[in-house]
């Protein structure tokens, strides 16, 4: 058995130093140290298998070495410090200056459940030697084996990870601004270089205290939509224009006055005139507005782009306003409550009232659809 350790030993040291001259090698030496530490359990050189339903300290540095290869990039770090603690999972550790002599210091939690999966928290408070990561806080998170996925499936997720100070009394925080994706060959990802080892470990800071540290996560699976919407807008119509014409319109007394239903574009509506104006502008001008006659399905909002006009019935120029906007159930006209004077009315030689007869008009140039789904 010792000259197997022995001969095992000089093949990774002759591996090693092929890694030197050629970084080709890398995976490979990864994929030796993976199988070498499986043997080892086996045949009990290093213990038993630490036991994924409780939290464990971890002691194997090669554990993690095969899944480290995720680069983020410093522009997409954002740490802050918030009140709000993790939602996924909090792992404290208590009597932590106990651990301090375990080689490789490291801790894992039990898995726990997030977005229809299985996670596991892993804690590294200074590095790993190995990877050039000694002398930094590490965390990461696991996908557990106990929700196998596909060779080809990915699972985009969202991590946050916290670390508890205590003298702001809230969690310092640290996430991408890119969404994780985790694969079959790639279950473990996060953070190596959260903070430095020496500013997690001087109790001035707060992140130690009372013997006591906190850590936890926050894991965010991004799931495909389940109801969605598509907003279209129809701007060709076979008949855009409708004209309503008042007749006898110095007799109409009135406040209003409303046009046939018509429809264009799929949609009713209809004209409705204040030939005496309304608010504002009562007494003054005349109102002209677009309404819209359908009923409104909850929460739905119609975009319609159109141009009103007081028609000039002796060919001059027409008075015209352009109409743009968003209709709601509760918000169903546009116009313009002043489109034209009541005195160019009431002045025959402006042409716009002939022969007692007023009319006015829209033009359709734009309204919209939403389908959703599931209807």
């Amino acid at each position: 058995m010792t000259s197997l350790y022995r001969n095992t030993s000089s093949f990774v040291y002759l591996l090693f130093c092929l890694f030197i001259t050629s970084s080709s090698a890398g995976s490979f030496i990864r994929q030796f140290s993976d199988d070498f530490n499986t043997i080892q359990q086996q045949k009990g050189k290093d213990g038993p298998t630490p036991n994924l339903e409780k939290g464990n300290y971890l002691h194997k540095h090669n554990e993690i070495s095969s899944s480290l290869d995720y680069k983020v990039s410093a522009s997409n770090i954002v740490k802050g410090l918030t009140e709000v603690p993790p939602s996924s999972y909090s792992f404290k550790i208590e009597s932590y200056n106990s651990f301090l002599k375990i080689p490789y210091l490291g801790f894992e939690s039990r898995p726990f459940a997030a977005g229809g999966y299985n996670w596991v928290l892993k804690v590294h408070p200074n590095g790993l030697t190995w990877d050039g990561t000694s002398g930094y806080v590490s965390l990461y998170v696991l996908l557990h084996e106990s929700t196998p996925i596909t060779a080809d499936q990915v699972v985009y997720a969202d991590l946050r990870f916290y670390i508890f100070n205590n003298n702001e009394k809230k969690y310092f925080t640290v996430q991408d601004t890119n969404v994780w994706k985790f694969t079959a060959p790639k279950r473990l990802l996060g953070f190596p270089k959260v903070m430095s080892a020496d500013q997690f470990e001087d109790l001035r800071n707060g992140y130690i205290y009372d013997n006591h540290c906190e850590f936890g996560v926050d894991v965010t699976v991004a799931s495909h939509y389940q109801k969605s919407e598509s907003l279209f807008v129809t701007e060709k119509f076979d008949n855009p224009i409708f004209t309503y014409a008042l007749l006898r319109f110095s007799t109409l007394l009135k406040e209003s006055y409303q046009s046939d239903v018509f429809s264009i574009g799929g949609r009713s509506m209809y004209l409705q005139v204040f030939p005496n104006g309304r608010n504002l502008s009562k007494g003054k001008a005349m109102s002209l507005y677009l309404n819209i006659n359908d009923k409104f399905k909850p929460f739905e909002m119609i975009y319609v782009r159109a141009k009103l006009r007081v028609l000039n019935q002796r060919k001059l120029n027409n008075v015209e306003i352009q109409v743009s906007n968003w209709y709601t159930s509760w918000f169903y006209y546009s116009g313009d409550f002043q489109i034209i004077p009541l005195a160019d009315l009431r002045d025959s030689s402006k042409g716009f009232v002939v022969n007692d007869m007023l009319k006015v008009e829209v033009q359709l140039e734009g309204i919209s659809s939403t389908k959703w789904y599931p209807s």
